[in-house]
């Protein structure tokens, strides 16, 4: 569904006023009629859609009873407790993924990729509830989906099987995990994973978690296989805290390796993590996106998915307080998550589509730092949330 309408006295990402015009559903340069709605913007910072480029809308427990966490702190304990709560509870992964998709676009999230697990217990049950979310609310929001075996996949016969059968069913990316600490066989499983990559033509999203030099093994793998396969600009790393442990010589080395290939890092600036060095990142033109991972999930009770205050999540953990520093943590929810998920007509220019967040900050290092809530959300060029409130309360019922 796309609006005509025309934004007066709106700032893109903080510059000087400026009127927007949205026609069919695109910002444009033309002149004619008058639409049928005008909004007066009044100095705020416009920004594009905010891109949620890591997230598990399958685990949400989102408007479900509190779930008392008794977990231990080790991978393996939380994927266990994990799989043991989805038997036991209600994780339609229909609604749930609903739930956050329509909680997260009151902050203005237009665009998600989220990782749905595939495994031998669940099968495709969770890939199939959340491309039924995605198909709903399509006219809202885009929804990217992994297919993710959170479980493993060489250690569980049938995973394979599952995943190819994932991608045929109209999974987006294929997904990975750990394949040296996990997997047990790094090379296998990254053989694997691309293999489904080159079978479907379809991008890539590894979690790696492993540490240090391990990590950089394995991120020296997959930047070999991308360049095998002319992957470049479809392989994004999720997590890489390795390259926030190596030393100086080594961690640029790698660093300019994955820039080469356009391979993208998607870091959420987790407390427990070891800090990604943004500063070199950007240095040397790596593409870096962000994301919010589990929200209010049996892993961690956490998190609201907006990703104006994931930037002061990043800017925080980098020790970043200047505005420079800051305003690049609001690109990478933006500019770096459209890059690094592939998005076409993205941003704020003649031509991309009519989607923008309004945001009442002078600045966006003040965006970012106060994280103001009363934002106009835009998607081409229909008003879904209008200075906080919902233009349509039946457009947030996730049924």
């Amino acid at each position: 569904m796309t609006s005509d309408l025309l934004i007066r006295n709106a700032r893109p990402l903080g510059g000087e006023p400026v009127d927007l015009l949205i026609r069919g559903g695109r910002f444009s340069a033309a002149a004619g009629a008058a639409p049928a709605e005008t909004i007066d913007a009044a100095g705020c910072i416009a920004l594009p859609g905010l891109v949620e480029a890591h997230t598990h809308l399958d685990k949400t427990l989102i408007g479900m009873d509190w779930f008392e966490n008794r977990i231990g702190p080790t991978r393996n304990e939380r994927i266990l407790a994990d799989r043991k709560a989805k038997r036991e509870r209600d994780m339609n992964a229909h609604r749930q993924s609903a739930r956050q998709v329509l909680q997260t676009l009151h902050y203005g999230v237009l665009h998600i990729r989220s990782h749905v697990d595939v495994d031998t217990e669940i099968g495709l049950a969770n890939i199939e509830g959340v491309l039924e979310t995605r198909a709903a609310l399509r006219d809202l929001v885009d929804v990217q989906v992994v297919a993710f075996p959170q479980s493993g996949m060489l250690p569980r016969d049938g995973t394979f099987d599952l995943m190819d059968a994932a991608m045929a069913a109209g999974a987006d990316i294929v997904g990975g995990i750990d394949p040296a600490t996990i997997e047990r066989d790094p090379v296998r499983h990254l053989d694997a994973i691309f293999a489904l990559a080159d079978k479907y033509a379809k991008p890539v999203d590894i979690h790696l978690h492993e540490p240090g030099d391990l990590g950089a093994f394995c991120l020296d793998l997959i930047v070999e296989r991308t360049r095998a396969l002319a992957l470049q600009g479809r392989v994004m790393v999720s997590h890489a805290y390795c390259l926030g442990m190596l030393e100086p010589a080594r961690q640029r080395t790698l660093i300019e390796a994955l820039a080469a290939e356009r391979i993208s890092v998607m870091t959420v600036g987790s407390p427990a993590a070891p800090a990604l060095p943004l500063r070199l990142m950007r240095e040397c033109g790596l593409i870096v996106a962000s994301g919010s991972d589990g929200i209010q999930g049996t892993w961690e009770p956490w998190g609201n998915g907006d990703m104006l205050e994931r930037a002061k999540y990043l800017a925080q953990r980098n020790g970043m307080t200047n505005d420079a520093d800051l305003a690049e943590t609001a690109r990478i929810c933006t500019f770096g998550g459209a890059e690094g998920l592939g998005l076409a007509g993205y941003g704020l220019a003649e031509g991309d589509f009519g989607d923008l967040v309004l945001v009442p900050a002078r600045t966006l290092a003040e965006a970012v730092a106060l994280t103001p809530q009363r934002r106009t959300v835009i998607r081409r060029g229909r008003i879904l949330v209008r200075e906080g409130v919902p233009a349509q309360a039946s457009i947030f019922d996730p049924g």
